[in-house]
């Protein structure tokens, strides 16, 4: 039986890509920091095809590696596959971002992915896989991206190094880059109308992608049937960060044209001066 490591298990993307990878038969160690939810999680996932183990700590921890990968080679004598999938969201642009909450940021989700991995690489047999959750943030710009954009990019060049680096190993390494998927991070952000409307009325595709969308991309990436992928990035969007989709109540809701007055400075409004 193959085994994964899957961090921030216990809700949203985590929690659906746990689910996933137990319905596919495949062993998950999940990790979090919350041991309620992490409960939660075991007592949601009882009676799945494939056993899974919780572990309650925080990613960023130095031993929390160590422990995770202690864990599955543990309980289920091996590991196969990592899912960097941890993170936090609502980012704030590069000039109100201080220190502290840029730290934060690439503590979590770019220097705990590179900590994992190298961890996990000790772990792996023959073949494995790593495949690091980033975001359409770091495909394209993004309002209020700031540290979120620079962590998620960063872990773009994290993953195109290791396939280079170890896919003659054996070990595989990509990237998925969800769009704006309704999960409890996101909550808060979707509030907003003018960030939901930016976000669905630019996807050409219907509705809104799931947990469940992105859990299922994540699967196939670690799957034997995608053994010739290495080094790529699949957006999960909806088409968001690859068209210029406008959708029909966008355009209905335009009355006049707005024409650009660049007469006075010789530049766009709002430019840097």
């Amino acid at each position: 039986m193959r085994t994964a490591l899957i961090t921030g298990a216990s809700s949203g993307i985590g929690l659906a890509t746990t689910r996933a990878f137990l319905d596919a038969g495949i062993a998950v160690v999940g990790v979090a920091r919350d041991p309620q939810k992490l409960a939660a999680l075991a007592a949601a996932c009882a009676g799945s095809p494939a056993p899974l183990a919780t572990l309650a700590l925080d990613v960023t921890a130095d031993d929390a590696p160590a422990k995770a990968v202690g864990l599955a080679v543990e309980r289920f004598g091996g590991l196969d596959h990592l899912v960097n999938n941890a993170g936090i969201g609502s980012p704030k642009p590069v000039h109100e971002t201080d220190d502290e909450t840029l730290d934060a940021f690439l503590d979590l989700m770019l220097r705990a992915p590179f900590r994992f991995a190298r961890e996990a690489l000790r772990a792996f047999g023959e073949r494995g896989t790593i495949v690091n959750v980033s975001s359409t943030y770091a495909l394209v710009g993004g309002l209020r991206g700031g540290a979120y954009s620079a962590a998620k990019a960063g872990l773009l060049g994290l993953t195109t190094h290791m396939a280079c680096q170890y896919g003659s190993a054996g070990i595989r390494s990509n990237a998925v880059a969800p769009g704006v998927i309704p999960t409890p991070m996101t909550q808060g952000r979707l509030e907003d109308e003018r960030f939901r409307r930016m976000n669905y009325d630019q996807t050409p595709s219907v509705g809104w992608g799931s947990a469940a969308d992105v859990a299922q991309a994540i699967l196939f990436l670690s799957s034997p049937v995608s053994q010739w992928i290495n080094g790529q990035v699949l957006a999960v969007d909806g088409g968001w960060s690859s068209t210029k989709f406008l959708s029909e109540a966008a355009l209905s809701a335009v009355r006049e044209p707005v024409v650009p007055d660049w007469t006075h400075s010789g530049r766009p409004p709002g430019a840097a001066r």
